[in-house]
């Protein structure tokens, strides 16, 4: 009989990275469960990560490239595939110019070492302004306000959630999606944790969630209203001289700009808006203040309004007021192992945020990328600068991008399209050409991103547990395959010596690694130390870093950004308005599912399988209004679309608020999946209009949608 044998990993389904322990037999799994030892996810586990098997075993995953024929999908070798794949970029980029070919990077890329570490490679020698991905859709926001005060998007500051006394959750489901922007797995035992230490767990939120359950307060709010809320908040914090900036005041300018500012949003005056009570916000405020420490934590819902980046930064300036700012139990940054900030340090003229501008409605760049609500258009308007081709990598636009049947005429319209992913999906089935990389359990694996947004700083390396098949490649091989074929000829010798500096011939993407942790901030550490501990090494909790961590140039932090500033005049509008579509009187919120990830992993049963779960939840009070009963069929119509949809009816949400869950929907048309998807239920975002921004990033607005329901 085979051995069995037990490998370690973390999953890198979702930003929670929980470490898994794997028992198996050849390459036959026989289960999947939470590694107790994991020094972060202490053996908790989703149903998620025990999917990773089906997508490994899936059928009807790609393992050879892709290429559409009249007679339907053929079957063709690498070689040819990166042939045509690079002919047809230099031969579009010749004939209209290098914006002409565009990128777009899905959430899984940012769970993918080889794709994070080697995409940008790619893309850079494309020379195109046209690069979009995922960001723009859900946090965006979150990491322009880290941008513009502490001079980088990935110095978000985390919840100190095991030291706290009260955390206060705006705009989150943490219980659901163990953090976002905060990597936290096991977060529900987490909040119990904070209870038994005597302190306070309370949720704002439209809808009565999971998290609320657990939660010693929930307060409702109206959607896209957070904003004022928070002003209120601070408001209360000034008029009862309960500011103060502790530690990082020496460093940090503009308080009296702050106070100026809320002045006016008292809890009285905005509680119509909210649809809080003066005297509830009033409580809110000084419970957060005489709390020993304390944090607020805002996430999607708070992201993806309209006044996303203005309430990001409120919930950042709120933390340092407070004076919960770099303190433990508050708000505080990691130490990465591995630091993918640091390096920034070093680079000149590092303006990220808006350095040039989209050609319709000039929306503005970050990080090096344009705003995806503007992307259909683009693809769709005719003129210089015009794109013509697409490379999407482990990405579904179609599905997880507003206005998604406008995006799915767009990618139809294109001249040539490429896509990376090991699925044919709404978004692939347009492609000429598709590329499939390996998947989680065919490669090694190290969370680049995440162990920068955890609560607790730890390091842990994932070995490949089943070797791919000859035919199969890896994102690193596909992504140097394509940058190398882009460079001009004569210099391969160049690329090879290069190549073999980086390590990427020899040791892949290891090399990097190791190199990163041996140069990064914990001395002796270096990635063999880092797999022979299997589990994972605990490095610490968070501590306090500033100024040092601080990457504006001058290390200081200015409260109120000049881009913040030239929005008050928005908010200040919208304030006195206040007033009701009555085409559209409701609200649509979304909300995540907790046994699905955004539009990926349906192809998996275990995830797909039992009652429906794709569901409009509406109020009692809207139920009678429309005569309406559980599983009852009903309309939603936006300025958009329309949709037909289920309802569950629930005293657990406002009355006017509608919410569905995003990333359902799936085509079926001209596209080889699952037949697990049977329950595909219906795609939210073609309900949403990609017009409808937060002005300051141009980030599109998915929360407070205001649309109209029916019974059918």
């Amino acid at each position: 009989m085979t051995e069995t044998k037990t490998h370690y990993r973390a999953c890198n389904v979702c930003e929670a990275t929980c470490g898994l322990e794997i028992k198996y037999q050849g390459n036959k799994i026989l289960s999947i469960k939470g590694d107790k030892k994991d020094p972060l996810s202490k053996g908790h586990i989703c149903p998620k990560g025990v999917a990773l098997q089906d997508v490994y075993y899936d059928k009807e995953r790609l393992k050879q490239p892709q290429k559409k024929t009249k007679e339907g999908w053929q079957t063709i070798s690498w070689k040819q595939a990166f042939d045509e794949v690079t002919d047809n970029i230099k031969r579009i980029q010749k004939q209209h110019g290098k914006d002409a070919v565009a990128t777009y990077s899905g959430n899984p890329g940012v769970h993918n070492m080889g794709a994070m570490l080697f995409m940008p490679l790619f893309s850079r020698t494309l020379k195109s302004k046209n690069r979009y991905s995922a960001t723009s859709v859900d946090q965006l926001a979150d990491q322009l306000a880290a941008q513009l005060l502490y001079g980088h998007q990935l110095l978000v500051p985390v919840p100190d959630l095991d030291r706290t006394d009260c955390v206060l959750i705006i705009g989150a489901n943490p219980v659901v999606s163990n953090g976002s922007m905060m990597t936290a797995p096991k977060v529900a035992q987490r909040l119990k944790d904070i209870q038994k230490r005597g302190g306070q767990v309370i949720n704002v939120d439209p809808r009565f969630t999971e998290t609320s359950k657990l939660a010693d307060q929930h307060i409702y709010i109206n959607p896209a209203a957070d904003v004022y809320l928070l002003l209120a908040m601070l408001n209360e914090v000034f008029k009862n001289n309960r500011e103060t900036l502790g530690h990082v005041k020496d460093f940090t300018h503009g308080l009296a700009d702050i106070k100026e500012l809320v002045k006016d949003y008292t809890p009285k005056s905005v509680a119509k808006i909210t649809g809080i009570k003066a005297e509830v916000t009033q409580q809110l405020a000084l419970d957060f203040c005489t709390a020993k420490t304390a944090c607020c934590y805002t996430r999607f819902g708070a992201s993806t309004q309209k006044f996303g980046t203005f309430t990001q930064w409120l919930g950042n300036i709120f933390n340092m007021v407070t004076g919960n700012f770099d303190k433990a139990g508050g708000v505080m940054f990691t130490k990465p192992a591995f630091d993918i900030i640091e390096p920034a340090r070093k680079q000149k003229n590092r303006k990220t945020f808006g350095k040039y501008h989209s050609r319709l409605k000039g929306l503005p760049s970050f990080a090096g990328e344009l705003p995806v609500s503007v992307l259909a258009d683009e693809i769709m308007t005719q003129g210089e600068g015009q794109i013509k081709m697409l490379i999407i990598n482990s990405g579904n636009p179609v599905l997880s991008t507003p206005n998604g049947n406008k995006m799915d005429k767009a990618l139809a319209s294109l001249d040539y399209m490429v896509s990376i992913d090991f699925y044919i999906n709404e978004s692939s089935r347009h492609a000429n050409i598709i590329l499939p990389p390996t998947s989680s359990l065919e490669r090694d694996h190290y969370n680049v991103a995440f162990h920068t947004l955890a609560i607790q700083n730890t390091v842990k390396y994932s070995e490949t547990l089943f070797a791919p098949s000859k035919e199969q490649r890896s994102d690193r091989e596909i992504f140097v395959e394509l940058w190398a074929r882009m460079q001009p000829k004569g210099i391969k010798s160049q690329i090879k010596t290069w190549l073999t500096k980086r390590h990427i011939n020899k040791k892949g993407e290891r090399g990097i690694i190791d190199d990163g942790l041996k140069h990064g901030p914990y001395k002796n550490l270096g990635l063999e130390k880092v797999i022979q501990s299997k589990h994972g090494i605990d490095l610490g909790a968070l501590q306090p870093c500033m100024p040092e961590r601080l990457l504006n140039k001058d290390q200081q932090i200015h409260l109120l950004p000049e881009e913040i500033k030239a929005d008050i005049a928005r908010v200040k509008s919208v304030f006195k308005q206040n007033h009701q579509d009555s085409a559209y009187p409701m609200q649509l919120i979304g909300r995540r599912d907790p046994r699905t990830n955004n539009s990926w992993m349906h192809n998996s049963y275990r995830l797909i399988k039992g009652k429906a779960r794709c569901l409009a939840l509406i109020n009692t009070a809207d139920a009678e209004i429309h005569k309406l009963q559980n599983a009852d069929e009903i309309t939603v119509t936006s300025a958009t679309a329309t949709i037909t949809i289920p309802v569950k009816i629930t005293d657990d949400i406002k009355q006017g608020i509608i919410s569905i869950p995003h990333g359902w929907g799936h085509t079926f048309a001209d596209m080889k999946i699952s037949t697990a998807q049977a329950n595909a239920g219906v795609n939210i975002n073609i309900l949403m209009d990609e017009n409808q921004i937060d002005e300051i990033s141009g980030n599109a607005v998915l929360s407070g949608v205001p649309v109209r329901i029916e019974k059918v």
